[in-house]
């Protein structure tokens, strides 16, 4: 069914101004996409039509245009041609497969992969039933559209109107004054008071259990232990060998390879953490992977830029603001999104009947 091929990795230093095509490498994040960049070359030009498949977290992610790639980066090209609903409902399935992935060597991913077996439904002709594919995944989207524009009534959610802080944020990103600060002067770095591993642990428990991943808020379940052992609320876990990063409104406890970053001198929140989530990523972005690369004595020198108020303060409220600012116009997107779709899910309904 798929092939699965090397790509001609690129360094980051060799792309060029542009957006027309994407530099993928094995993050987890942002389907897989680290940043745009021009035209460098046909020679290590990717297809469009094709998966990604980074060899860090094994994550599948479908790319609708050529695109570049960094190390340690699969291709994977279908054997047919596909629509839409079956991209996503093959996407679904290849993602199903991380675990036997993860569990090898990189050096025999793609063996591995080429002998795996996967279920697919089949028509009466026991050929590969790619219609069912196509109705399944819209039925599933109505119903899951439906759902969601219940929630954002039931939520209020549907709120999205800028007030005059939050406007003042958005307009004055660009121009802003920001300085420079280490993270070590931000942040207390901590190692948590106890791993725990999850081979040795019983989930369906009261408190989050956050690892390495980059998924679920990095929760992988919830356990119940010693409460002695638990970490701060208001703080943002941080994977050593992946840089993910997440804001941990309660207590928890954690995996291997966890630091806890608590702000020094102001009360963390979700609006101001997403706000320094996204600078440090940024900062981070630029480096090797490895738990090396991560150490506490190269986190607490790493520096980040953040906006400042006309004291030569951080600016804390600004931070605040943009996030809420940010937030609403997704809400606002959201909110669009799902009208447009009811509507059009509405007429296909009407014009069957």
């Amino acid at each position: 069914m798929f092939d699965i091929n090397n790509t001609t990795g690129l360094n980051t230093d060799k792309l060029v101004d542009g957006t027309e095509y994407d530099y993928i490498t094995r993050t987890s994040l942002n389907q897989g996409i680290l940043k745009a960049t021009g035209f460098i070359n046909q020679t290590h030009l990717n297809e469009s039509r094709t998966w990604s498949l980074g060899l860090l977290q094994m994550d599948f992610f479908y790319r609708n245009k050529p695109w570049y790639a960094g190390q340690f980066v699969r291709k994977i090209i279908p054997k047919f041609d596909l629509s839409r609903g079956s991209i996503l409902f093959l996407t679904t399935i290849l993602n199903k497969q991380k675990k036997v992935l993860l569990s090898v060597l990189v050096r025999d991913v793609d063996e591995v992969f080429k002998n795996i077996k996967i279920k697919l439904p089949i028509n009466s002709d026991s050929e590969i039933d790619f219609e069912f594919m196509e109705s399944f995944v819209a039925e599933l989207e109505a119903e899951r559209v439906a759902e969601l524009e219940a929630y954002l009534a039931a939520a209020s959610l549907k709120d999205y109107e800028l007030t005059a802080a939050e406007l003042s944020a958005l307009s004055k990103f660009e121009n802003y004054n920001w300085g420079e600060f280490r993270i070590g002067d931000l942040f207390e770095i901590k190692t948590p008071k106890k791993r725990f591993d999850a081979n040795k642990i019983k989930f369906g428990g009261l408190y989050p259990y956050v690892v390495r991943t980059s998924i679920n808020n990095g929760i992988r379940g919830y356990i119940t232990e010693n409460t002695d052992f638990l970490n701060e609320k208001n703080t943002i876990s941080f994977g050593q060998d992946t840089a993910t990063m997440f804001y941990q409104k309660s207590e928890y406890f954690t995996g291997d390879k966890i630091k806890v970053f608590k702000l020094k001198d102001y009360e963390l929140n979700s609006k101001i953490a997403n706000f320094l989530i996204s600078v440090m990523t940024k900062a981070f972005s630029n480096f090797s992977w490895g738990s090396s690369s991560f150490n506490v004595k190269i986190l607490n020198e790493v520096k980040i830029l953040l906006p400042l108020n006309k004291n030569g303060e951080i600016d804390f409220e600004f931070m605040n603001n943009f996030i809420k600012a940010i937030e609403k116009l997704v809400i606002k997107d959201v909110v669009l999104y799902t009208d447009n779709k009811i509507k059009a899910t509405k007429s296909i309904v009407s014009s069957n009947q």
